[in-house]
């Protein structure tokens, strides 16, 4: 039996709050339901189903076609991973925005919320490119920014056993290199030391899973906690001016919303249009949990 939703809006943008309308638990949340609230509000926090790892792995699964991971994470459950990046503010970002492999949705489940502070935080794409300036959305219009770093031979080997299913051991960087180049805008160079450097070319703003409205969503304010912070520059080669950047920091933060969480939320956030964040972590007692994953967009 399917589950009643009530939605509420949540903070100032287009967020909701979505908790059972009567009794029920997330086995009767519909994913096209889901997906459709989703398209309209960028993101979801569902409060009062009785979640635990069991059920928001089943929601996961149910909703997408398929997951991914970050492979410097431990994983507890087919497709939760914790949320391990220390103690510190974490800049807005979206989920794997600095390489090929950025998922439509990031899932998140806190079994434990902080007694206080510890927010995570969300900012909406859209709002953001309504708000930029124009100098800084001519900037932004005008080519395509570029990451690129540093990955060491442990890590690109995990990945690369992800990708392929293939004991990593076993994988060459020859294959990594021709997988990089089936990949739209990804370059991979073998270094000396056994590890790799990528770079990887996209659009700062563009079209979203749900619309071809226009949306900031990147991950040039972003952290790097389990790899080497990347370096950022246009398509040509120039650098992000600071006061680019400035500018993006002052818009970004006066549209920046707060998640506070209860324990036992979920929040789905669609990752082509809304970036996302941490406050610093207060109570250290907060665990999280996330999941990535691929929707049908037909079907979305």
């Amino acid at each position: 039996m399917s589950t009643a939703l009530r939605t509420t809006a949540y903070g100032t943008g287009g967020g909701l709050l979505v908790t059972p309308a009567e009794p029920g638990d997330l086995s009767g949340v519909e994913p096209k339901e889901l997906l459709d609230l989703l398209a309209e509000a960028g993101f979801l926090l569902l409060r009062g189903f009785g979640t635990d790892m069991a059920s928001f792995t089943d929601l996961v699964q149910r909703t997408s076609t398929s997951t991914t991971l970050d492979p410097a994470r431990d994983f507890y459950s087919e497709v939760a991973q914790k949320v391990d990046a220390g103690l510190g503010e974490v800049g807005l970002h979206t989920e794997n925005g600095n390489s090929p492999f950025r998922s439509h949705l990031a899932w998140f489940f806190c079994e434990k919320a902080a007694a206080d502070g510890s927010q995570t935080t969300v900012c909406d794409g859209y709002r953001v490119w309504d708000e930029l300036a124009e100098p800084v959305r001519t900037a932004f219009r005008g080519q395509d920014i570029v990451y690129s770093r540093h990955v060491a031979e442990p890590q690109w080997r995990a990945m690369a056993h992800h990708l392929t299913g293939r004991p990593a051991e076993e994988i060459a960087v020859e294959e990594l290199v021709g997988l990089a180049a089936s990949l739209p805008g990804t370059e991979v160079t073998p270094e000396a030391d056994g590890g790799v450097r990528y770079s990887f070319r996209t659009p700062a703003a563009g079209a979203t899973l749900f619309g071809e409205r226009v949306s900031f969503a990147n991950s040039i304010l972003g952290p790097s906690f389990n790899y080497e912070k990347p370096r950022i520059t246009f398509a040509d080669g120039s650098e992000l001016s600071e006061e680019l950047l400035a500018a993006v920091t002052a818009t970004t933060g006066a549209l920046t919303e707060d998640l506070d969480w209860a324990d036992g939320d979920v929040a789905v956030i669609d990752n082509t249009r809304v970036m996302h964040g941490r406050r610093a972590i207060t109570d250290p007692r907060r665990t999280i949990y996330n999941a990535l994953s691929f929707v049908d967009p037909v079907a979305a």
